[in-house]
């Protein structure tokens, strides 16, 4: 890939990465390349009261849509389906070109792990476990 400045990178991970807007990467012959999230069109969800929002927000992720929380609005990828629910629930919402980083899920970062005790204990599915 070419950097803004013209730079040419070959980004090669050991493994999938997650890379936010503003993480840095180290070049092999030394500094640093900033990782820049490009704008896409976005709806900021905004509502009357703190309260309002955060029922909002219960809304959103109860559909579990990918959702940028940030003080006082949420950003989401842009859907009118989600707009017409969110206006019907009091949301404004504005549509806007911004980068999105949405908030990580409950299970964001976690490695497969092994369990360290006996699988005969009676959880009541049918298939094998091969960890």
């Amino acid at each position: 890939m070419t950097a803004d400045g013209g730079l040419d990178v070959l980004l090669d991970l050991a493994g999938a990465e997650h890379l936010r807007h503003g993480d840095a990467l180290r070049l092999d012959g030394g500094g640093y390349v900033e990782v820049v999230a490009a704008a896409e069109p976005l709806m900021e969800v905004t509502a009357e009261t703190p309260a309002a929002l955060l029922r909002l927000a219960w809304h959103i992720g109860n559909r579990h849509l990918p959702a940028a929380i940030e003080p006082g609005r949420i950003l989401l990828r842009d859907d009118h389906v989600i707009e017409d629910m969110l206006v019907g629930l009091g949301a404004s919402v504005r549509h806007v070109k911004a980068p999105f980083d949405p908030v990580g899920g409950a299970y964001e970062g976690r490695q497969h792990h092994h369990h360290g005790h006996d699988h005969d204990h009676g959880h009541g599915h049918d298939h094998d476990h091969d960890h």
